[in-house]
């Protein structure tokens, strides 16, 4: 997958709020594919017509906001998320680092798949309402926000139907992995040159390949983990879905059964179209927030631009330089302080 690189110029804190702003903006603007996606993945009427109709029958049936359905729990999830696989991913990569601090790829890409895992592990209920929030109509809601989507699904069906589907989690990570380990291992090949003389566009190119990739593997167990969160008899219509289903396997034997096999592929145009608006506005809106967080911390000259600031030291981290600066404007201070005296 493609990845946001560490800028040593930022602090943590600035990095983090970076990729939270990125993902908040990708994200909120490929809401209605995402949508479409999850709507397709469980079966509702919207999709029986196909890809573009199912945006005008969402419009038709719940307005405009019925795009956006779901979309604040996604922005949410993002900042617990990012924060639980980002400290597990280095926990694992640490472990697996040897003598000279290398890891390989493959172990990398490993690390990375525990590490969503883990993430997933937490944030998997917030999955659960998204789910519930988007298949739902939003003229005639079941649930009226996320705290309220948690509560009623906790109090009607128990803590298991929170994490109804994790087990599909799991298991997509092994083919999620071998998809962005089959792309990254061939990237020399594909560009006829070593990796680390890859531009940022063919960075983007690799991540979207990737991502790409990975998901055509992995989608089946997503469309299954979907119609496991979404189905309860509690729901009208048992949550829309449409085919029913007593556990995973018999879900996979009924949707191949009934629907065929190319039914655990359901909602992938929206998917794949997705990929690359999506990762270009997470790239764009990174770059947009670091470049406002280097200038507030001296590196540059104009937050519209990256033109370098005279006579600082780039290799500097951001605390680094705070400390810089501090010891030069004491040492003006008590130069100054030091020529009054001496006037006196």
């Amino acid at each position: 997958m493609a990845t946001l690189k560490k800028d040593d110029r930022l602090t943590s804190t600035q990095s983090f709020m970076c990729v939270g702003f990125a993902g908040f903006c990708s994200k909120s603007v490929t809401s209605p594919l995402e949508v479409v996606k999850i709507k397709s993945q469980v079966g509702t009427f919207h999709c029986k017509r196909g890809f573009w109709q199912s945006f005008l029958l969402i419009y038709q049936n719940e307005g405009l906001g019925g795009l956006w359905k779901g979309n604040l729990v996604s922005c949410l999830r993002l900042f617990p998320y990012s924060a639980v696989h980002l400290t597990t991913y280095k926990k694992i990569v640490h472990l697996h680092m040897d003598e000279l601090g290398f890891i390989s790829q493959w172990r990398a890409i490993f690390a990375g798949g525990l590490a969503g895992v883990a993430a997933a592990l937490v944030t998997y209920p917030l999955e659960v309402a998204e789910t519930r929030l988007i298949i739902q109509n939003c003229r005639e809601p079941t649930y009226t926000g996320v705290a309220h989507t948690l509560t009623k699904i906790y109090r009607t069906e128990g803590l298991l139907a929170l994490y109804r589907g994790f087990s599909l989690t799991v298991l997509g990570a092994f083919p999620f992995s071998l998809g962005c380990y089959a792309v990254y291992m061939n990237l020399d090949k594909l560009w006829h040159e070593p990796p680390f003389r890859f531009s940022s566009l063919q960075n983007f190119i690799n991540g979207c390949l990737a991502a790409g990739v990975a998901q055509t593997l992995s989608y089946p167990f997503e469309t299954v983990k979907r119609k496991m969160q979404a189905q309860s008899s509690r729901l009208p219509h048992f949550g829309g879905v449409d085919v029913h289903f007593s556990g995973m396997k018999d879900c996979f034997i009924q949707m191949v059964k009934n629907k065929g096999i190319l039914s655990l592929w359901s909602g992938f145009t929206a998917s794949t179209i997705k990929i690359v608006p999506y990762f270009g506005l997470l790239f764009t809106c990174f770059e947009l927030c670091k470049q406002v967080c280097l200038y507030r911390n001296g590196y540059i000259v104009s937050p519209l631009s990256y033109k370098l600031t005279p006579g600082v030291d780039q290799s500097l981290g951001a605390y680094e330089l705070e400390e810089v600066k501090r010891y030069l404007k004491n040492r003006n201070f008590r130069s100054q302080e030091s020529s009054l005296r001496n006037r006196w």
